[in-house]
């Protein structure tokens, strides 16, 4: 009795395990019949889109985070100074700093996407082109490129929706010609006009914009990289008093301690970061003055 019980339990065990592996077997062949079921129906980028979707939104969210708050990666600096000297004046410049690393990332980023921008643009006219060319009406033809390019931003609705229900095209786009980095829409809205107004050809007009803001943005590169001596000798300068502050550590002197502990050194660091400061503006400047001209 004892022995058929003990050998009982082992098989009902086995059973009831052999049955929920054929269970979820089971379960996984009708997830996959149906997922194949379903890209037979809708195609096979349909079933992955939602996830491609998901995982794109998430990423821009963290890259988006990372962006915000880059300029907060002073205060770890900060804080590394201030155990090493033994001060807490690197903690109150680190503090300092922040919001002036946060307008610089700020306006490079603001740069970028005016360049990003002006891009576009010129992708929009070879797109609004194409379309033309291939048979479509104006309206339609914009209507395609805008949700092709994505470019236009929080002005793309306004334009949409004068290109598809007839209202002023060329208004629209040159209201959207005032946002940074969109200043070419202005040759498409008067190409626009032209072409409602006295009949001429907006295909051949906005092939020639095209060349002509294509042209533009290879003379930008061109310029961008005759400058970039300019500007590695702008990031050299601002290296100098950090290489000279490890050179001499290495040394055996106490830089920091010397920096931040003694009034001829309190006063060599503030007239030096001033100065430092000074000089890195007016390079700055000077670049950017030889990149606007």
């Amino acid at each position: 009795m004892s022995g058929g019980a003990s050998t009982g339990v082992p098989e009902a065990a086995y059973a009831a395990a052999l049955c929920v592996a054929a269970a979820a077997g089971l379960g996984a062949v009708e997830r996959r019949r149906g997922r194949r079921r379903a890209r037979v129906l809708f195609g096979d980028g349909v079933g992955q889109a939602p996830f491609r979707e998901s995982w794109d939104i998430g990423r821009s969210r963290v890259r988006g985070w990372l962006s915000r708050r880059r300029e907060w990666l002073c205060l770890p600096v900060a804080l590394v100074l201030a155990v090493l000297g033994e001060s807490v004046l690197p903690v109150i410049a680190g503090v300092a700093v922040v919001p002036v690393v946060r307008r610089w990332l700020r306006r490079r980023e603001l740069r970028r996407e005016g360049e990003r921008r002006a891009a576009g643009v010129v992708d929009l006219c070879g797109a609004v082109v194409g379309e033309l060319r291939a048979g479509h009406e104006p309206g339609q033809a914009l209507l395609v490129a805008v949700h092709g390019t994505r470019v236009l931003g929080a002005a793309g609705p306004g334009v949409s929706a004068a290109a598809r229900f007839g209202g002023d095209v060329s208004r629209a786009l040159g209201q959207a010609a005032c946002e940074p980095g969109l200043e070419g829409l202005a040759g498409v809205a008067a190409c626009w006009r032209v072409a409602a107004d006295g009949g001429a050809g907006l295909a051949a007009g906005l092939d020639r914009l095209e060349v002509a803001l294509r042209a533009e943005l290879r003379r930008r590169e061109e310029l961008r990289a005759q400058l970039a001596g300019a500007w590695s000798t702008v990031a050299v300068l601002a290296l100098l008093p950090v290489l000279g502050l490890g050179l001499g550590a290495a040394l055996g002197a106490d830089p920091l301690g010397v920096l931040l502990h003694s009034p001829a050194g309190l006063v060599c660091l503030v007239l030096g970061g001033s100065l430092e400061a000074l000089g890195l503006c007016w390079a700055t400047r000077i670049v950017r003055k030889g990149e606007v001209a």
